[in-house]
Formats: structure tokens, C-alpha cells, sequence
């Protein structure tokens, strides 16, 4: 499954039936693809890989981790949380690499 996504919608387990039900086929595969790449960069600075083999293990982790949120979510603004939450989380490390810097 590499790069690849789970085909169909997957309502997950705490699907909200509230929700519009049509969320995931509005979401491209260039869209998922995006994130996917988003996680996969963030687990190269985390953990390094030597090899190109690791790369490919990486690959696959980041893309099952984001298969996992996209079939668990309740609502595209729920999926998109996930890159907010990256965004915020590389905001507050250069701020602490800043602070650290100007002692």
C-alpha cells in the first residue's frame, strides 16, 4: 500500500452521524497526498534513517497514520485539525530554539 489509501469511505468508530456524510469524496488524492507528505516530513526530523529502506518504512508509517485519521474522522474540519496541530507544533519549537538561542 505504498502511498496508497484505503478505497471507500469508512465511516469510523466515532463517526458522528450529524456530519456530512459526503466529506471524503469532496477530499482529493492530491489533498491526502499533501498530508501524508506533511507527516512523513515531520517523522524524517524525529528519526532519521540511514538507509533508503528506512525512507520506504517511513512512507508506510505515515501512510497508514493518515489512513487511520481519515477513517476515524468525524468531519473534514476534524481531519484538517491534524495539520493545525502540526503547524502549531513547529511554531512552539522555534519559539523554545529562539529563546534558547538569545540566553
Amino acid at each position: 500500500m505504498e502511498g496508497g489509501f484505503a478505497s471507500g469511505s469508512g465511516s469510523g468508530a466515532g463517526a458522528d452521524p450529524n456530519a456530512h456524510p459526503d466529506w471524503r469524496s469532496e477530499l482529493s488524492e492530491e489533498g491526502r497526498q499533501r498530508i501524508v507528505n506533511k507527516i512523513m516530513e515531520t517523522l524524517k526530523r524525529h528519526l532519521p534513517v540511514p538507509v533508503p529502506e528506512g525512507l520506504i518504512e517511513l512512507q508506510k508509517i505515515a501512510s497508514r497514520f493518515e489512513e487511520k485519521i481519515y477513517n476515524s474522522a468525524f468531519s473534514q474540519k476534524f481531519y484538517f485539525f491534524l495539520e493545525f496541530l502540526e503547524k502549531k507544533q513547529n511554531t512552539s519549537k522555534r519559539m523554545q530554539c529562539r529563546k534558547s538561542f538569545s540566553i
